[in-house]
């Protein structure tokens, strides 16, 4: 079999999905960035899947993180059909909290807190591998950016009705979304991706809290507080041993509110992520490959990852590069 001594990492989250082509010494040759793969939001992501695969070089093998993976099994098995079906047998779907936790320890034990469009902890200890959380956007993600943008939003229902005296924080984040308080239904209830357009109202609250307004940066404090109670059940539940090992993904801990409670609650602040999550996807793919993941590998990996991303062809929508969720 001819081999091409290049591998694929895909990182695709909610909203936004982040791929990197790497070769056989740990040198990123291809990034580029696209729109997100939601199997919850229809059928598109497939075919966006099968519009990006055809941008790219063939390879030896690839692992793609994607959301929903092992999570609910008719999406799972769609999941693993298309990545094989586009990138060969030598293709791995996992979950995309998997690669960002490879990514952020580079197979050294932990746990990893992340927050982006949903949210969910990742833990490896003696205990073995364990996940807490991301259970969804109907009874769940606590603490991620959609949970941030609905809480957000009922608070607003709230004082518009009379239940809740909240003029000053319901005026200003209608005024950052431009909406007026009579239309508020109507753009809710009309965004063709209600959960993408929920979620990125985290970040008007995000800066909201960062203006110093008290009830966003009350509302990015609980967010903390759900996020340090998933690291905590998930450290102990596989065995973490102290002092925790800790670090965080996704966009919600870069707000500087969250990550300063989290930080409190967890005891100690977080180590820096050693890799992006797609980085990790690449490690997880150089392992698939059989080549040797040594530290000059990952060295070189971690220089090279932070080049310029390409842009896509057209019909792969790039993802903004300032959006707030993943």
């Amino acid at each position: 079999m001819t081999t091409t001594n290049r591998i694929l990492g895909l990182d695709g989250g909610g909203t936004k999905t982040d791929l990197a082509v790497v070769d056989a010494t740990g040198a990123v040759i291809h990034r580029q960035m696209a729109q997100g793969l939601d199997p919850t939001a229809g059928d598109g992501w497939q075919d966006q899947l099968a519009a990006l695969a055809a941008t790219l070089v063939r390879v030896d093998a690839a692992v793609l993180g994607l959301p929903y993976h092992g999570e609910i099994p008719a999406i799972s098995a769609r999941q693993s059909a298309l990545g094989v079906a586009l990138f060969g047998p030598d293709c791995a779907v996992v979950n995309d909290v998997a690669v960002a936790f490879e990514g952020a320890f580079a197979g050294a034990d932990g746990v990893l807190i992340l927050s982006g469009t949903g949210s969910m902890a990742w833990a490896q200890g003696p205990a073995g591998v364990v996940r807490v959380g991301g259970w969804g956007d109907a009874f769940g993600d606590e603490g991620s950016a959609y949970w941030i943008g609905r809480e957000a939003l009922a608070s607003v229902s709230r004082h518009l009705d009379g239940r809740q005296d909240s003029a000053a924080f319901s005026q200003l984040l209608l005024q950052r979304l431009g909406i007026a308080a009579a239309d508020l239904s109507t753009w809710t209830y009309g965004q063709s991706q209600p959960r993408v357009a929920i979620a990125a109202v985290a970040r008007q609250v995000s800066a909201l809290a960062d203006s110093g307004v008290p009830q966003a940066r009350a509302l990015m404090q609980a967010a903390a507080a759900q996020l340090a109670a998933l690291g905590h059940t998930a450290a102990r539940l596989s065995g973490a041993m102290l002092p925790l090992r800790w670090s965080v993904a996704g966009s919600v801990l870069r707000d500087a509110t969250v990550l300063q409670e989290l930080t409190q609650k967890m005891g100690h602040a977080p180590i820096p992520p050693r890799l992006p999550p797609v980085a990790g996807a690449v490690l997880a793919a150089a392992r698939r490959a059989g080549w040797a993941v040594n530290a000059a590998f990952i060295d070189r990996l971690a220089t090279t990852i932070t080049r310029p991303c390409l842009q896509p062809k057209p019909a792969v929508q790039p993802a903004r590069s300032d959006s707030f969720p993943i």
